[in-house]
């Protein structure tokens, strides 16, 4: 028998840099430790150059060798004790474009109050995947109003000279994480590998341990059709994102800040070479053009679904007997 409530969610999925904030999430970081940020960005962009003098063969990952500047610059003291508790402290100071994140909730609720969308449970979830920190998006105001969050996370080891404290506790000891720093990074997110993080929400592997996300899956077994989810991003480097959300039937729109003309620039080539279906600016209150379109494309999106359960409904049920005349 059909289950109605089957493949009933839609999945709105953010880039978090320059779609949601207005700058790179690392700034706080910064100027706490008073590093001057454009010449951090300087020498991450030099990296390649650098280590390819030592090996020419060697590859180097663009979109996450600042990962191996962070740790560098722990180990030099540079962000001397910067551990996953301070990068969540860091995270609750990010300053969101506006709307946010009081969009997330009210684009959930404006579905899920709906009474024809109801009858069939029909939702909505949010969810990040960024090339940035995970921690710090798990320490912002967004992180309560999303259903999960992609991004590079870093692993802690307990700082050398606190080793002895360790092994022989006083009674005024700190914490451990409190002594501990980043130190290897556990899980790395790049622009091409955002699209492993949607086939995760596509078949459900976020939600479900047992099923692996490079198993063979009928399209019509998996929780979030692609159609049924809308990726929402800032520019060229989410192309991989856009172009396997867009190909599979799905949504793509992309955001600019308000008077930017280079960056309008870069959205309107993305609208023009296929790649999204509409851009805006990065507002999200009631009213402004993201805000109605993305509103827009979640209820035609919900409609849709609506539709489909009731032939699904229609179809598995037999007419009714009748008096033979």
């Amino acid at each position: 028998m059909i289950n109605p409530f089957e493949q009933n969610v839609i999945a709105v999925i953010w880039d978090f840099d320059k779609t949601l904030i207005s700058d790179y999430m690392q700034k706080p970081i910064f100027e706490h430790y008073e590093v001057d940020g454009n010449e951090f960005w300087k020498e991450v962009n030099s990296l390649e150059t650098e280590y390819r003098k030592r090996n020419p063969d060697i590859r180097i990952n663009k979109d996450t060798i600042y990962l191996n500047h962070f740790l560098t610059c722990v180990q030099q003291g540079i962000f001397a004790g910067l551990n996953n508790q301070k990068l969540r402290e860091f995270g609750s100071q990010l300053n969101f474009y506006p709307g946010m994140p009081e969009f997330l909730e009210t684009s959930r609720q404006i579905i899920q109050s709906n009474e024809r969308y109801k009858q069939y449970s029909i939702k909505v979830e949010h969810y990040i995947v960024s090339t940035g920190l995970a921690e710090m998006i798990r320490g912002s105001k967004v992180a309560p109003y999303v259903d999960g969050i992609w991004g590079c996370e870093f692993i802690e080891d307990v700082i050398q000279s606190q080793l002895d404290v360790k092994l022989f506790p006083k009674k005024d000891q700190k914490k451990d994480n409190e002594n501990s720093v980043i130190s290897q990074i556990g899980y790395a997110v790049d622009n091409t590998s955002k699209t492993r993080a949607i086939f995760e929400i596509n078949k459900g592997a976020n939600k479900n341990p047992n099923i692996d996300v490079n198993s063979t899956m009928d399209r019509s077994k998996r929780r979030v059709p692609f159609e049924q989810m809308i990726y929402i991003a800032d520019g060229p480097s989410d192309v991989p994102a856009f172009s396997i959300i867009k190909q599979n039937g799905g949504s793509t729109f992309a955001v600019y800040p308000k008077g930017r003309m280079r960056e309008f620039q870069q959205v309107d080539q993305l609208r023009r070479d296929g790649r999204i279906d509409m851009y805006g600016e990065a507002d999200y209150t009631a009213g402004s053009v993201t805000y109605m379109w993305i509103i827009h494309r979640l209820e035609e999106i919900a409609d849709k679904i609506a539709v489909r359960k009731d032939m699904a409904i229609r179809q598995s049920v037999s007419n009714p007997p009748t008096h033979i005349n």
